[in-house]
């Protein structure tokens, strides 16, 4: 055998073992059966229920009535308010409830000094060492016609966004009686549709207060199926991400730049970890991974949160019918235009509340994302050296390193390291891959993948792994 086969032999069963150690760790990754309980309990005809009687307030523009009993703003903020507090129940306390209003001076939207309320609902962690670790979902159930200052039209918002509340409302009610590490906060918001106002009010808010706000989820349009493309999908969703963050820093645009990072921020990582999640409980919903923070001209609830640092990401239908958003409800020239509940395919908006909560109920029993992940750079070498700060967690079982090709969009390999806080990967270049670091607790639970910045200088490691270098 001459040395060129030999070389090729060895390079193929190298690829060979990559590939099974893949697929071992792979399949090693459990189902928690409660999460898959969670799934199973998601109501369609609870979240149909719920758009249904957003509808029947007529119009829930956020300028419309706040003190009629029965139609505008007002009456539904109310009757939200009821439905969470009466999810809360099951909760043993765990679960607030509040109305968090503030008066919303004049602005292009806003003709004159308007209250504007968000219900928030919060489910407190139970682990000390995680409580403070928030994540939250949110949907908008303030609606309009074609102008977001007619207060008067009829603004029924079945898709936009009743859908969104509803799937919110009905994990809140699903997830209460079931005890987390870290905090859920469920939030239905007003303001959406005169620039995003009651969620840049509750993320500010947030900021000031220094809340630790791990991932937030927006549900904006999430329950048709049939596009004006005349492309019926009820088996996928959109999840929006943004790479560059909102709130980078000229220093932080540096590194990034020099390492090719752009695709790698925190909210691309909350992005595959809801992908993967979902796979994993609901294979027959498809997450389709969008690398941009909304659509093109358009905004969601999430983007607050982006620009005060905190990760998130947008969930909406695949392929939007705009006949049935931001229209005055009527018929012309034979075509029927309105956001209508008779256009929404509640089934879809279930499955779509689902991956959201098996996301978010993954996310709140796992680990946190491991915290200052470096890789080093000071040594030439064709390894790569990786470390970062022990978790908290007393559950912790310990860490797993991830990579990819750099043309992947996701994570495409794992390795198990065990509990320790440096590794290194033996003859696999930092230059050729895209590596991360996730922790995994004593049940299987892995948080969401943490990218690794740069460290010129190498540092003693607080703990030396087999195989690592000293």
């Amino acid at each position: 055998m001459n040395n060129r086969i030999l070389v090729t032999l060895l390079v193929l069963a190298a690829s060979t073992n990559v590939v099974a150690a893949q697929t071992k760790t792979r399949s090693a990754v459990r189902r928690n059966p409660a999460i898959a309980n969670i799934v199973r309990e998601i109501d369609a005809r609870s979240i149909e229920a719920t758009i249904r009687k957003l509808v029947s307030f007529g119009t829930r523009n956020t300028l419309s009535d706040q003190n009629d009993p029965k139609r505008g703003i007002g009456a539904a903020r109310d009757w939200l308010y009821s439905e969470f507090l009466k999810a809360a129940e099951p909760s043993s306390g765990r679960m607030t409830v509040e109305k968090q209003a503030y008066e919303q001076q004049k602005a292009q939207r806003v003709p004159q000094p308007t209250i504007i309320t968000n219900i928030v609902a919060t489910l407190k962690g139970s682990q000390p060492e995680a409580t403070d670790r928030i994540y939250v979902v949110s949907g908008h159930y303030d609606s309009m016609c074609s102008s977001p200052t007619d207060a008067k039209c009829d603004a029924p918002g079945a898709n936009d966004d009743a859908s969104g509340t509803a799937a919110v409302l009905e994990m809140a009610r699903v997830m209460a009686k079931y005890e987390f590490d870290a905090t859920i906060v469920f939030m239905a918001v007003a303001g959406e549709e005169q620039s995003l106002l009651g969620s840049t009010h509750f993320a500010e808010q947030a900021k000031q207060k220094n809340w630790d706000i791990e991932a937030m989820f927006t549900n904006d349009i999430i329950g048709n199926t049939l596009g004006g493309n005349g492309v019926r999908d009820r088996g996928t969703v959109r999840v929006f991400s943004e790479g560059v963050p909102s709130n980078e820093t000229a220093a932080e645009a540096t590194t990034r730049r020099s390492v090719g990072g752009e695709n790698d921020s925190a909210s691309r990582q909350l992005a595959r970890f809801i992908k993967e999640t979902s796979e994993r409980y609901l294979p027959q919903m498809k997450v389709m991974l969008v690398y941009r923070r909304d659509r093109y001209g358009r905004g969601g609830d999430h983007i607050p949160f982006l620009e005060r640092g905190y990760p998130a990401v947008r969930f909406t239908e695949v392929n939007e019918e705009f006949k049935h958003q931001h229209q005055n409800v009527r018929v012309e020239n034979g075509v029927r235009y309105g956001d209508l509940p008779e256009f929404v395919d509640f089934a879809y908006a279930a499955n779509v509340a689902r991956v959201n909560a098996a996301a978010l109920a993954g996310l709140a029993w796992a680990p946190a994302r491991p915290k200052n992940v470096v890789i080093l750079t000071a040594r030439l070498s064709n390894d790569t050296d990786l470390k970062w700060d022990a978790n908290k967690e007393p559950e912790l079982a310990g860490y797993e390193i991830v990579w990819r090709d750099t043309t992947s969009p996701v994570w495409t390999h794992s390795k198990v390291i065990g509990n320790v806080t440096s590794f290194t990967m033996k003859g696999m270049s930092k230059d050729n891959f895209f590596f991360g670091v996730r922790a995994i607790d004593k049940d299987g639970n892995r948080s969401p993948v943490s990218y690794p910045k740069p460290q010129g200088r190498q540092q003693p490691a607080a703990t030396a792994s087999p195989g690592s270098e000293k």
